[in-house]
């Protein structure tokens, strides 16, 4: 059986922001293969994390290669038809919803009406005290680390074979990251498929099945935990200021 993502020859090409037509390339001939149940994508800033994962999700079209997934090409597919196919993803900034509930959102992701103890289900799995969270609404009510946790609830209550991540870690306090990387953990213990994070944190790093390093639009490293020492060494230092938390984002 093929591996259950791959990346073949993808570039991406950027209009410039000063609107002259000039274009930048930020992806330059990516390659790579996911069939782990946990890979971690980092590397410094600015050296296209988050653009290959937009890539992935559907919301950037790349301007060369291909990706395939299960298999199939789905390179030309949109966001929605990925999503169907099998493919989720979780913004840095989760979104806002007035007026929809907790259990709304839930059901919204789960493809049907889920009553009060199924949603509670998903909630209590990314830990939070369910019966407080199932009807309040998704909205300026709940803090980052709230909304981030239910966005994963969402996420596991879709069942997808391939989740996107893209810094889950930003904009949260200490005490929620360290609740998130539980989750995390708890993830990777029972997920059926293949979860993708991008993220600079080396405790993040630390559960990953296989690390990529992504630098200068390129993957420059790739490998299981044991690359982790090396790039905290000193031995690649703009990498190591990103892993070791001196930057936040990419």
């Amino acid at each position: 059986m093929g591996a259950l993502l791959e990346l073949q020859h993808i570039s991406f090409l950027a209009d410039s922001e000063q609107g002259k037509g000039e274009r930048k390339e930020i992806l330059h001939d990516v390659n790579l293969t996911i069939n782990e149940r946990f890979v971690a994508l980092t590397g410094p800033n600015g050296g296209g994390k988050s653009t290959l994962a937009k890539v992935i999700a559907g919301i950037y079209r790349p301007s060369a290669g291909k990706i395939i997934f299960k298999g199939e090409d789905i390179t030309d597919l949109s966001v929605t038809e990925r999503a169907k196919k099998g493919v989720s993803f979780a913004f840095q900034q989760p979104v806002r919803f007035k007026g929809i509930t907790v259990r709304d959102l839930l059901s919204i992701a789960a493809g049907k009406k889920l009553t009060v103890s199924e949603a509670c289900h998903y909630l209590s799995e990314v830990g939070l005290c369910a019966r407080e969270y199932v009807e309040r609404e998704v909205n300026a009510s709940l803090s980052g680390g709230e909304l981030k946790r239910v966005e994963i609830a969402t996420i596991l209550a879709r069942g997808t074979e391939l989740s996107v991540f893209d810094e889950p870690e930003a904009g949260i306090d200490l005490w929620s990251f360290n609740s998130l990387i539980a989750v995390f953990e708890q993830m990777h213990r029972k997920v059926n498929g293949s979860i993708l994070i991008i993220s600079h944190q080396e405790r993040i790093l630390n559960i990953a099945d296989k690390i990529v390093v992504l630098a200068d639009g390129r993957v420059s490293r790739e490998g299981g935990r044991e690359i982790l020492p090396e790039l905290l060494s000193g031995a690649r230092p703009s990498t190591c200021a990103v892993l070791t938390g001196e930057a936040r984002r990419g």
